[in-house]
């Protein structure tokens, strides 16, 4: 047993507790408490100037682009930063390992403990393996004219069997977003991955609902010219989240990514289906997305998670960096629950939340340790004001059971 003290523990679970302390055995959580509560027996670790806290979830990643750094200059419109996202694809087909293996790095330097990662091929997965990083692996399809679509979900769905399982590797068949998949291939994936979390790029750009609304505009112009077109494809006349819903797709495992143009009403039914919407405020300002309406987000009740998205789209997969642009966009949303959406409702989202994203009895300790000024009094508010890799260190590993 060991009884980490800190300046502040946040539970996230429940209110910041001054001067208390977590007691850890054998990589679980046992109990936390307060100065006026009683100290399990053990060896005392004493840390007078940090505040400890959950590893943060970065609900949103992609790791397989992380060669694309600075690569990708940013763009007016979320089209035309994809277009030059292709433009670099055509010069370097396959994704570099050594990367790779350094965002993943960078992710747990900067404090992150859980992640959602979309990758096109799975070779992120043996990376991870090796890493303390627990991820859920969104195995990412585009189709918009497949021919046969349960044919290519299964496959999928086979490639994920053939992998050699982790307990804290759990990946899942997805679909990329409602302009680069099929109707066919979507209902496919709802059946081949219908326990776990499915990750989706949803209403993200303007250019997404013109899709939607009447099959016209800059993602038809970039399906023709990449020879992936539909002629077959009717357009839905409808948002997004109302399409997602015809397909069978909303519910509480939807992970929406983005949602910088989801209407109050929109949000409405995310929430009413317990769906989690995950912000990327920092990639949608670079890709010309736009600004995630957060306060919106938040005033609709739907479970709100922060991601970086990759780094072709942002300048560092640091998740503190991420909590401060959001606090930047949203003033009036409480501190707490910007931690929160960043560690509990990220891994409540992701299929986690009964093991990480708190400090509560039973949990895996993965505890993070910030250093805070002595002066500080609002802990919540001075960490998502940002914090660098240099002040953050971890006290606990993954036991060997999660290896």
């Amino acid at each position: 047993m060991t009884v980490h003290r800190g300046a502040w523990i946040l539970p996230i679970s429940a209110p910041p507790i001054r001067d208390g302390w977590v007691a850890v055995d054998r990589g679980v959580i046992v109990a936390v408490g307060g100065p006026s509560d009683p100290v399990p027996a053990g060896d005392i670790a004493p840390l007078s100037d940090v505040a400890i806290l959950p590893g943060l979830v970065n609900a949103h990643t992609h790791l397989e682009l992380s060669w694309m750094r600075g690569l990708v200059p940013p763009a007016q419109s979320m089209p035309a930063w994809v277009g030059g996202l292709l433009s670099q694809r055509r010069v370097q087909e396959q994704d570099p390992v050594e990367p790779i293996r350094a965002a993943i790095a960078e992710l747990r330097e900067s404090g992150t403990s859980l992640i959602g990662d979309v990758t096109n091929t799975l070779g992120t997965y043996d990376l991870l393996a090796s890493s303390d990083l627990s991820a859920a692996i969104f195995h990412e399809l585009i189709g918009f004219a497949s021919s046969d679509a349960m044919a290519v979900a299964k496959a999928a769905r086979d490639r994920i069997s053939a992998l050699t399982p982790i307990a804290r590797l759990r990946p899942s068949v997805v679909p990329h977003a409602p302009y680069s998949v099929s109707p066919d291939l979507f209902r496919a994936i709802a059946q081949v991955s219908a326990d776990r979390a499915i990750s989706v790029h949803l209403a993200e750009s303007r250019e997404e609902l013109e899709f939607l609304r009447d099959g016209t505009g800059a993602w038809r112009t970039i399906l023709d010219r990449l020879g992936a077109w539909n002629p077959a494809w009717q357009a839905p006349a409808s948002g997004p989240v109302e399409y997602l819903d015809r397909l069978g797709l909303v519910s509480d495992l939807l992970v929406a990514v983005h949602g910088v143009q989801l209407t109050d009403p929109e949000l409405t039914r995310l929430a009413e289906a317990r769906a989690t919407v995950v912000a990327c405020p920092r990639s949608n300002r670079w890709t010309g997305a736009g600004t995630p309406p957060l306060e919106r987000f938040y005033g609709s009740g739907v479970r709100v998670a922060f991601g970086t998205d990759s780094l072709a789209s942002v300048k560092d997969l640091n998740l503190f960096h991420e909590i401060a642009e959001a606090r930047r966009i949203a003033r009036d949303v409480p501190a707490a629950r910007l931690l929160k959406s960043a560690t509990l409702d990220g891994a409540d989202a992701l299929g986690f939340g009964a093991e990480l994203g708190s400090l509560d009895a039973g949990k895996r300790a993965e505890l993070l340790a910030v250093r805070v000024p002595a002066h500080v009094a609002d802990v919540e508010e001075y960490l998502v004001g940002g914090v660098e890799p240099a002040d953050v260190r971890w006290l606990e590993r993954h036991v060997e059971s999660e290896r």
